[in-house]
């Protein structure tokens, strides 16, 4: 394949992707799936630059695409406008030089069986370079913030005080955080082999096991990645698995599990002294998890269910520990993930607070007295966490939170709220993350 036919396919393959989230509702993930395999290697990191660069400043590309357009383009064309917008990314936002990304974007019309639209794609892009529209600014608080409206107003509720840096943080680049397995290595010693891997890494004071890479990589070219050393996990993450264990052994639940990674972090911690179960309702997802512990050389017991109805799996020994990481909205990790912002709708939150508080309810009496069940979601909607908590709580007369945090390093990046701690995301470089450690009451 020539370069400017591959140049070409790659960002047809972009828009194709992106009108998936934006129009059809499809993830991020699954769209990329569908178009990946088209393309060689060498162009998958060019067209993950582009998706996730398109859906992270949508609207904002939208504006200047309607100041540029006489009419809307029509709904039947909606990948020609995901095209347009893949288009003035490229111009705005990458290094690839003006006239290779205006050439090769006109020519992925050709390839989306569009080419009535090459030449209006052509005469937009280089109007948008000769009147250096750039330095404008699109209106309104979609296009400034590249959020949806009712997640600007959640937010501007919830967090008065934070609400544009959490907007903002959302549409930065997330840094890979690293969790390195210490039954294998001591964190010393694969910072030493990152290094001498070329790899610029740091560790995090109060997180043992926490390395941040300077610079993302590909996994493969992670040092024993494949041997079962090191995991890709986010620095907040990995504060659940030593907060739920710290004092408690024996049987463990990890409700929710997939894809495993917290999973994974509790045998790392507890070894042979916990006995792991986790389940998860979706049976892919439930291969991940057996996946993620074969990689890593740990072993737990593991089953597709549904945490919420515990009748058809719960087998009458209550748990010393329940790690409930419970479905939410993501709010915490668009900056990961910016399909969110796309997918999700307001309508959404109430139905993920109700289902929620139902696992609360259906897993609080698997829990042995004195036992502890931490409460985890990567939301930053009250909705979804502190309120849901606080609920729980009034209502259960053996419930009660409490207020144990591994270190000040730690304590540092919480926000308590009237129940639980937040962190926010962007705050230290981690992900947004909402924990409330419940204990029952013996």
């Amino acid at each position: 394949m020539s370069n400017k036919a591959s140049g070409a396919s790659v960002r047809a393959a972009a828009a194709e992707a992106i009108d998936a989230v934006v129009t059809s509702g499809r993830s991020l993930d699954d769209a990329l799936l569908a178009v990946q395999a088209r393309l060689p290697a060498s162009e998958h990191a060019l067209l993950s630059v582009l998706c996730f660069g398109c859906l992270r400043s949508w609207w904002h590309l939208q504006g200047w695409i309607a100041s540029l357009l006489d009419r809307p383009m029509k709904k039947q064309d909606s990948v020609i406008n995901a095209l347009l917008a893949v288009g003035l990314l490229q111009l705005t936002d990458t290094r690839i030089p003006d006239h290779a990304a205006v050439s090769a974007t006109v020519e992925a019309a050709r390839l989306l069986r569009r080419p009535r639209h090459a030449g209006l794609l052509n005469a937009v892009l280089r109007r948008f370079m000769r009147e250096d529209l750039q330095a404008s600014e699109p209106p309104g608080d979609e296009a400034r913030y590249d959020h949806p409206a009712w997640i600007i107003d959640r937010l501007q509720q919830d967090w008065p005080d934070d609400w544009r840096s959490i907007l903002i943080a959302n549409n930065e680049r997330a840094p890979m955080w690293l969790r390195v397995n210490q039954q294998r290595v001591t964190t010393h010693d694969y910072g030493t082999r990152l290094a001498a891997a070329d790899i610029a890494a740091s560790p995090k004071p109060g997180w043992p096991a926490t390395l941040r890479l300077e610079q993302p990589v590909p996994v493969a070219a992670l040092p024993g990645f494949a041997e079962g050393e090191v995991s890709v996990q986010d620095a907040a993450a990995q504060i659940a698995a030593p907060w739920l264990l710290a004092g408690i052994d024996g049987r463990i639940l990890d409700a929710c599990a997939a894809p495993g990674g917290k999973s994974a972090h509790l045998k790392e911690l507890g070894g042979s002294a916990i006995d792991l179960t986790c389940i998860d309702k979706d049976p892919e997802r439930t291969d991940s998890i057996r996946q993620n512990l074969a990689r890593l050389g740990l072993d737990a017991t593991i089953s597709t269910a549904d945490a919420s109805t515990t009748s058809e799996w719960f087998d009458d020994k209550q748990y010393n520990g329940i790690l409930l990481d419970a479905p939410c909205s993501a709010s915490g990790v668009i900056r990961r993930h910016p399909d969110i912002k796309h997918l999700r709708r307001s309508s959404d939150i109430e139905a993920l607070a109700s289902l929620q508080r139902a696992l609360l309810d259906a897993l609080w009496p698997l829990l042995a007295p004195g036992g502890r069940l931490l409460y985890v979601t990567c939301s930053v909607f009250a909705c979804e966490n502190d309120a849901v908590v606080a609920a729980f709580l009034d209502a259960t007369d053996d419930a009660m939170e409490k207020h144990m945090l591994q270190n000040n390093n730690i304590r540092d990046v919480m926000r308590q709220k009237a129940s639980g701690y937040q962190v926010l995301p962007g705050t230290e470089g981690l992900d947004g993350f909402y924990f409330a450690c419940l204990e029952k009451v013996a």
